[in-house]
């Protein structure tokens, strides 16, 4: 096996065995070369892939990559892992999933404001399932939120750009005039208000 050969075959092994997103430095750092080197045959595992017409693929976000199925399989997928997840979603978690997905990262303060309602508790739940996961930030913001790998294996996706209308709808003008008037409005007390409590984490 050549070296480049060995290199795809090895980060392939190792998504495989994480069933986790991995970043792309720590597979880097795994295997002895360098980010670029692993960016570059991530893309040649996708491309073979894809001519080989794989079940699998690589979906990636930001410096994370993961392992995933086929997004041409992803109606078979659905039958066995979505109805299950979307059954369990009231309406407005639908809603404020779908804020997330085409806005994000956005704060909860944000997501208030479109939707004209507190949203802590739904936000909770969803990271609970899973589908959308959080970040601090340095400033008075407290938290960003965003779509998690699980909510693109779901869809079947490999990234939010796949949604539908997502150019027109992640630049919504409406949106974002309501977004720039509530620019500012971020407290302090997000952050403790946002807190999982450790009864719900156990029931996950």
């Amino acid at each position: 096996m050549s070296e480049k050969n060995s290199l795809k075959s090895s980060i392939e092994s190792l998504l495989f065995v994480s069933g986790e997103p991995m970043k792309l430095a720590k597979i880097a750092k795994i295997c002895e070369v360098s980010k670029d080197d692993v960016a570059r045959e991530i893309e040649t595992l996708n491309a073979d892939y894809k001519n080989s017409e794989s079940g699998f693929s690589i979906i990636r976000k930001d410096d994370s990559v993961q392992l995933a199925t086929n997004p041409a399989n992803s109606e078979a997928v659905s039958r066995l892992v979505s109805g299950e997840l979307q059954s369990d979603l009231s309406r407005s978690a639908l809603e404020v999933l779908a804020i997330v997905a085409y806005r994000e990262p956005i704060t909860r303060v944000q997501i208030d404001t479109i939707r004209g309602v507190n949203c802590s508790y739904v936000l909770r739940g969803l990271m609970v399932k899973g589908l959308i996961e959080r970040k601090e930030t340095a400033d008075i913001r407290g938290y960003l939120y965003e779509i998690s790998f699980d909510f693109l294996k779901s869809l079947g996706i490999a990234n939010v750009q796949e949604l539908p209308d997502w150019e027109n709808l992640s630049k919504n003008e409406k949106v974002e005039e309501l977004l720039n008037d509530s620019a500012g409005e971020a407290t302090a007390d997000e952050q403790t208000d946002e807190r999982i409590p450790n009864d719900i984490k156990e029931q996950s």
